[in-house]
């Protein structure tokens, strides 16, 4: 089953991202292999597991906000309402937004290749990213309503597919229905 997949560390090479180096050093450090779903709390910090807590990611929504400031793709903002001032990240660079919509509604419609398994790993990726996420509404929202009903249903059906099957046969993207399978439980 793709909910009891370990993780298991290919190479520890730098990739020059400060948060996935710092989990590369935590599965390293891991003395023994974990499953996805376990992953998965650990790096969001959802883990009360006071034996793990040491390869906990620490703050990771306020530090990915801030490398997408860093990069231009967020800025910062603070929000009062009414007792309190909140800091929010709004879009500051919606090109690179649009993109990644542009990308997800042609992979759909198309680009539909009807087969999960023939699909770009980084566009299933994000799929599935934006599906756990509940913003793949938003991401084809700006479609004409015929096309909107096409792409979420093709979405829907392959969200739907059974992890398990799509993993046995997905040559090299086994972790991206890992993902979704633990997202899905």
């Amino acid at each position: 089953s793709t909910l009891s997949f370990q993780v298991l560390l290919k190479s520890d090479l730098p990739t020059g991202d400060v948060l996935l180096d710092e989990t590369l050093r935590h599965i390293k450090a891991m003395e023994s292999a974990e499953t996805v779903q376990t992953w998965i709390e650990l790096l969001t910090g959802e883990t009360w597991n006071p034996f793990k807590l040491q390869y906990q990611l620490r703050n990771v929504r306020e530090r990915i906000a801030k490398a997408l400031v860093e990069k231009g793709i967020l800025t910062t903002e603070k929000q009062n309402f009414l007792l309190f001032d909140m800091t929010t990240h709004p879009v500051s660079n919606a090109t690179e937004k649009q993109r990644l919509v542009k990308k997800l509604q042609e992979s759909m419609l198309e680009r539909w290749v009807n087969e999960p398994h023939h699909m770009d790993r980084r566009t299933l990726a994000l799929l599935v990213l934006a599906h756990s996420s509940d913003v793949l509404e938003n991401v084809f929202a700006s479609l004409a309503d015929d096309k909107y009903n096409v792409a979420m249903n093709r979405a829907k059906d392959l969200l739907d597919m059974d992890p398990d099957v799509e993993a046995a046969k997905a040559r090299g993207a086994e972790m991206i229905w890992a993902v979704l399978a633990a997202f899905n439980k």
